[in-house]
């Protein structure tokens, strides 16, 4: 299995290029096809009347403006020039800036779409990316895009989009981690700006047309040029190019290969809003021995301050997140608990300046604010300020919380939330910071405290070192409460590679963190090498990677083993962006204790268990009508064997329709028992306009007994902001048998700009 996983890629990969070094340098032509750095130049040009926003192009505003073109190749050839031609310009007044497109394309009929939603996964159709860097430290900036259905699709990049640390082992579900997911550090795609854009198409291509107001973007007083880069996909080609070059093992948030945008002389003012909500509701809560349904009327809101044109502050009063999409469920069988992504609006702006810490010790998780068990907290209210001043990031955040009571019992005090977080950037992608995060409740004696520092060192462009050291302090925990970790990354046009040491005491307790395990240290070592046939797949991904947590916890022999895997694998990937997996597992787990698997009778014995799972991934092109994504497991688990399966199957008839269905399924034989578990779920989604929508999600968990349905009718009207009807139903299957919760929401929620617009 393991001689399979890597001399079959690189067999192959020898049969389709027989000079196979040349398959893995840059294929550009004439030698190394990558532009100095820097080497993109554009100008921002300042008008007296500004563009209409309606996608045509065709306003006396864009005349002989210079255009950005000559785009150049990322994938599948590094370096060559685009196949299809793109052109940009800029131009600004006293209010926005606005961005013209033209997308011209050879084959307009074969233009693809892509769902008319905001912020859908803009990989899976045509798209434009551009990339902001105001402050011009080559580490942040704001991203707005589009497809050719006119979506809103926005984001922030923080840290050059580098996430938390690459993550490999239980407890965390990497795959899921909130990297692009939802509010982590890297690049946080639900932060939602205030902004429009506008498409058209015709025999030539298709146009775009952006207005960004100043208001949405965060600058300094002195830049005089900020960083800006470009790119486009045309995805019947799979093909995706950039305005500044972009080397292949890097993508569009690396903010040190942007180009520069002159000539921009943004207004200096102060900003403020207000985001008021009104909501009403009906529910009932069964479990709870509720005997009919209770009414509920609700408002709050937010607001938001300019304090200087790099600092802002935003307060937020009886705040409601009821438009918020819903979890998918996952099926859990580890001893420790899962990474549930942040989605609540409030907690997205800047939240990659609050973080600290890398994969699996996530230092300050903000959704452990406002929800305890997966139970929703009420927020009485608090306030951020972020952003930038005297030359650094500067992150501040005060929650309050309300108590949290389940049948008359108080499960939850009353509890304030507060950080601090403060970094400065260095050159070569280089940054230090610390972060205090505090707990505190309205029981005397009950607090947690977080603290801790950080660094990153860039060295070249391949090689990056972060470390961060922390300790918490906790009343009656008395063991160690440190936690230290260092892990270097190299990424180059060929090689990828990280290696990791951390450790985490046994009574550290970062309560506003997320942390699955302690008590441990964790090792880790990852390196991939990239094969590029010339023909046939159009990319070859052989991989091998190691890590175990070894106990430091008392009682326990020192350096027992409580997880190990070796992984090897190989990634398959196909020109339309199909992809085969085909990888083997070596298992090693050790319970010192009885490890009873949740939703189930079954209760593993202590023991130390190890053998092979072979792995088996599989998804068809993500652009096409018809989407598969499946992942099959079988092999040794714990004291037995799993077979373990799940697929999704998505149908896009258009892009106003989509739906998917999801199934998975775990068949387990232990010497202690067997059991299975099946998890079912159906999404749907119509969307009328990119502003107008409904959607519906319905899961199905034996594991946890339960089946629920969430129903969702959104009318957007910016920033996240507009009327929301959503209906909620969780009912029990088995021992939970019958109806356990029902909802109705009417939420309705504008912004209104008080100064500047």
């Amino acid at each position: 299995m393991v001689a399979m996983g890597l001399a079959l890629p690189v067999a192959l990969a020898v049969a389709a290029n027989p000079l196979t070094g040349q398959g893995l340098q840059s294929q550009g032509e004439g030698g190394d096809p990558r532009a100095p750095r820097g080497s993109a130049e554009a100008t921002a040009v300042r008008v007296a009347a500004p563009p209409i926003v309606d996608g045509r192009l065709d306003d006396a505003a864009w005349r002989d403006v210079p255009a950005m073109a000559d785009f150049i190749q990322r994938e599948p050839r590094d370096g060559r020039p685009a196949t299809e031609a793109t052109e940009v310009r800029v131009v600004y007044d006293g209010n926005a800036l606005y961005v013209g497109v033209w997308a011209f394309d050879s084959e307009p009929s074969r233009i693809v779409y892509g769902e008319a939603i905001r912020d859908y996964e803009v990989a899976e159709s045509d798209y434009v990316l551009f990339v902001i860097d105001t402050y011009r430290d080559e580490q942040n900036g704001f991203v707005f895009g589009t497809t050719p259905a006119g979506i809103e699709y926005d984001g922030q990049v923080a840290n050059e989009g580098s996430g938390g640390g690459f993550f490999l082992g239980g407890g965390g579900g990497s795959q899921r981690r909130r990297f692009q997911a939802g509010a982590g550090d890297g690049f946080n795609k639900n932060w939602d700006g205030s902004w429009t854009v506008a498409t058209t198409t015709d025999e030539r291509g298709w146009y775009a047309e952006f207005r960004i107001p100043f208001s949405t973007l965060r600058y300094g007083a002195d830049n005089a040029a900020w960083g800006f880069n470009v790119a486009r996909r045309v995805r019947r080609l799979n093909e995706e190019s950039f305005w500044a070059p972009v080397p292949r093992e890097f993508n569009l948030y690396r903010l040190n290969f942007a180009g520069e945008l002159d000539g921009v002389d943004p207004p200096f003012r102060r900003l403020a809003s207000v985001t008021p909500y009104v909501l009403g509701a009906t529910s009932r809560d069964y479990q709870a021995g509720e005997t009919g349904f209770g009414s509920d009327a609700e408002f709050g809101g937010e607001a938001k301050f300019q304090v200087t044109q790099g600092l802002t502050l935003d307060l937020t009063a009886n705040t409601d997140f009821a438009q918020v999409e819903v979890d998918d469920q996952q099926v859990n069988l580890t001893r420790f608990s899962l990474l549930f992504p942040e989605k609540r609006p409030f907690f997205l702006e800047n939240a990659g300046l609050f973080a600290v810490g890398a994969g699996g010790a996530d230092l300050f998780f903000s959704r452990r604010i406002g929800i305890s068990g997966g139970q929703p907290v009420p927020i009485q209210g608090g306030g951020r300020l972020s952003g930038k001043a005297a030359g650094l990031n500067v992150g501040l955040l005060h929650i309050r919380t309300d108590g949290l009571r389940v049948g008359g019992e108080v499960v939850q005090p009353e509890n304030a939330y507060s950080v601090v977080r403060l970094a400065r950037e260095l050159p070569s992608r280089s940054r230090v910071g610390g972060i205090v995060v505090d707990r505190s409740s309205d029981v005397d004696g009950d607090y947690n405290r977080t603290y801790a520092v950080d660094g990153r060192v860039g060295v070249g462009d391949a090689l990056t070192v972060s470390t961060f050291l922390a300790r918490t302090e906790t009343p009656g925990f008395d063991g160690p409460d440190h936690a230290w970790d260092v892990t270097a990354g190299w990424t180059s046009n060929s090689v990828r590679a990280t290696v990791t040491a951390r450790e985490i005491g046994e009574d550290f307790n970062p309560e506003v963190g997320f942390l699955p395990r302690d008590g441990h240290r964790y090792y880790q070592l990852f390196g991939m090498y990239y094969i590029r046939p010339e023909s046939g797949l159009r990319e070859i991904r052989p991989h091998i990677s190691y890590f175990t947590y070894r106990s430091r916890r008392t009682g326990l022999e020192r350096g027992f083993e409580e997880s190990s895997r070796w992984h090897v694998d190989s990634h398959w990937q196909w020109p339309s962006g199909a992809e085969l997996h085909t990888g083997g597992n070596y298992v090693i787990e050790g319970l010192d204790q009885p490890f009873e698997i949740r939703g189930t009778d079954v209760t593993v014995a202590p023991g130390h268990y190890e053998g092979w799972e072979t792995v088996l991934v599989f998804n068809s092109d993500r652009s096409a009508r018809f989407v598969l994504d499946t992942r099959a497991e079988f092999g040794s688990f714990l004291s037995g064997t799993r077979r373990g399966a799940n697929a999704t199957v998505t149908f896009r008839q258009s892009e106003r329709f989509s739906t998917g269905i999801r199934l998975e399924h775990n068949d387990v034989s232990l010497a202690e028992g067997n059991f299975t578990t099946t998890l079912a779920g159906v999404n749907f989604g119509y969307f009328f306009t990119p502003r107008i929508y409904l959607q519906s999600t319905v899961q199905y968990s034996d594991q946890i007994d339960t089946w629920s349905a969430n129903a969702r009718f959104g009318w957007l009207n910016t920033a996240g902001t507009g009327l929301f009807i959503v209906y909620n139903e969780t009912q029990g299957i088995e021992d939970l048998s019958g109806p356990l919760g029902r909802s109705l929401i009417l939420k309705f929620t504008r912004q209104f700009n008080l100064l500047g617009g």
